[in-house]
């Protein structure tokens, strides 16, 4: 019963995330993308350090470095995904996002030589047919947004692999904590450094910007680290991958945005990429009867 709660609890998140896309696209008509970040992890930061630090007992230097680490990913990500959001569509974005989960494998090659898996390589090659189809203009160069999403896809892919590496070694709650207050302090410093301090939202942009940090965050966040604990990873990354899908929806339904037969093609090239990347077929089966 655990496991299907968890499994329901995991698409509970992907739908908010995907209500995300559209949330940012509607914050930026009156803010800037540093002002809705700064706001955005501010709440998660309060929230969830609210939630977790009260009875914690000292904090450990390696657990605040890895806390870093991924806040620093983390901010990555949003940043340029936000800046991209800019300058392309909220279904576009969503779909090259959701790249960053065939990227995670060939960063785990790369700094701890795991080897990458058959689906792993022919993912990526539909990823990236995927992404050209997407993304890329007659004259084969990649839009500003397109481009800037992708490199967001690649932060987010290393804050990915970097909870997967710390949260089997420190404590979860503290690098919940310690990841949200570092993006939060970036997000702030570039907020300065850009002389964007003074905000003039309309009540849509604070509306917006309260569903990223409360909903979209906040709780997403502290609904995943629960649910993972009865769903096999594998799993759960595939299902979290359906954001890019919830993300393309609510852009329909809510922002009346076109989509053309070519968005559809490239669309379904790339979660079928991201699927299959995390598709593990008999030795994912032998793990769960092992635990069973």
């Amino acid at each position: 019963m655990r496991k299907y709660l968890a499994i329901f609890g995991l698409i509970l998140v992907t739908v908010i995330w995907g209500g995300g896309f559209v949330a940012s696209d509607m914050a930026l008509e009156s803010m800037s993308p540093f002002q809705i970040m700064t706001i955005r992890f501010f709440l998660g930061m309060v929230i969830l350090g609210g939630i977790s630090l009260p009875g914690m007992k000292a904090l450990k230097k390696e657990e605040i470095r890895a806390g870093i680490l991924m806040g620093c990913a983390l901010f990555a990500g949003f940043a340029l995904q936000i800046i991209g959001l800019q300058y392309t569509t909220p279904s576009k974005n969503a779909f090259l996002t959701a790249t960053n989960v065939v990227m995670v494998p060939f960063l785990a090659f790369l700094i701890y030589r795991k080897r990458v898996g058959l689906n792993g390589i022919v993912g990526a090659v539909m990823a990236v047919a995927g992404v050209g189809i997407l993304s890329l203009n007659g004259d084969f160069s990649l839009g500003t947004g397109d481009a800037l999403t992708l490199l967001g896809a690649v932060g987010f892919a290393f804050q990915i692999f970097l909870t997967g590496e710390f949260a089997a070694k420190y404590r979860v709650k503290v690098l919940n904590c310690v990841q949200m207050t570092t993006a939060f302090v970036l997000s702030a410093l570039f907020l300065v450094g850009m002389g964007e301090t003074s905000i003039h939202a309309s009540g849509e942009g604070w509306l917006s910007v309260l569903y990223l940090g409360l909903i979209s965050t906040a709780l997403t966040y502290l609904l995943q680290t629960s649910c993972q604990q009865y769903v096999d990873e594998t799993k759960a990354a595939i299902i979290l991958s359906m954001e890019s899908v919830f993300g393309t929806l609510f852009s329909v339904i809510l922002l009346k945005e076109l989509i053309t037969l070519r968005m559809i093609a490239g669309c379904v090239i790339i979660l079928a990429a991201v699927l299959l990347s995390n598709y593990s077929g008999g030795e994912n089966m032998k793990r769960e009867a092992a635990r069973e």
